[in-house]
């Protein structure tokens, strides 16, 4: 019986457009839509208070709505896989300093606040996660490369022509270049931080605009270079997915 009231309003449909003459046409479904960042925050607040239990409740909820989120996954994985299977073997010494948080550090040294959890487990801490300075944290990855600043190369000297030599003409000056824009990292950390951000709330174009601009305003960073890529790429899912 349920079967049938669930049939009946598609055929009352193709009978609706089949006597107005046009083509049958059956309403789809609209997308399931992301967990709100707020729900997502909750959850990562409950694994660093150490309340995995209530925590996997909350994730279970969302996959239900939303099998496909990107970030209730990412949480899911923290709980349930080896931080080293999740983030690697290879890791680099960090000393805490004043004012640094669990998720303030995977934010700024792996591009995620909602890898804190990861981390944590990663050092081994144990809840609230609460970090002092000076204390040692193994930070994942590779430590960031710092450019060495580039001399330009001394000028020869020209030799001096002789009394007997006349001087060639001068020549003329080539037209100057305009000079290219000086790498600004203090802006490029802001776009990056707020590209992050909104890529954490689900708003691929805007983080992709905002990456693009940190890589512009500093070209040799490799963690922006890194997260404009996987930026990139997850629009492109998102595209290919419509």
């Amino acid at each position: 019986m349920t079967s049938i009231k669930r049939v009946a309003p598609v055929a009352l449909s193709l009978l609706a457009a089949a006597c107005s003459g046009g083509p049958a046409r059956v309403a789809s479904a609209p997308p399931p839509s992301a967990a709100a960042a707020g729900e997502i925050d909750q959850i990562n607040e409950l694994l660093l208070r150490g309340d995995d239990g209530a925590a996997r409740k909350r994730i279970k909820l969302v996959l239900k709505r939303d099998p496909m989120n990107a970030q209730a996954l990412l949480l899911r994985d923290s709980i349930e896989r080896d931080p080293k299977d999740l983030l690697g073997p290879q890791s680099y010494p960090y000393v805490v300093r004043a004012g640094d948080t669990i998720s303030g550090v995977a934010q700024k040294l792996l591009g995620n606040r909602l890898k804190a959890y990861q981390l944590a487990r990663y050092n081994g801490l144990s809840a609230p996660y609460a970090l002092t300075p000076g204390q040692p944290l193994r930070i994942p990855g590779t430590p960031p490369r710092i450019e060495p600043v580039r001399r330009p190369p001394p000028t020869p000297a020209r030799p001096q022509p002789s009394a007997s030599t006349p001087a060639p003409p001068a020549a003329k000056p080539a037209p100057s270049k305009p000079a290219a824009p000086a790498a600004n990292p203090a802006a490029a950390r802001q776009f990056r931080t707020a590209g992050l951000a909104a890529l954490n709330q689900g708003n691929v174009a805007r983080a992709v605009a905002l990456l693009r601009r940190a890589a512009a305003a500093d070209p040799g960073n490799p963690l922006i270079a890194r997260d404009r890529a996987r930026a990139e790429r997850i629009a492109a899912t998102v595209r290919a997915r419509k």
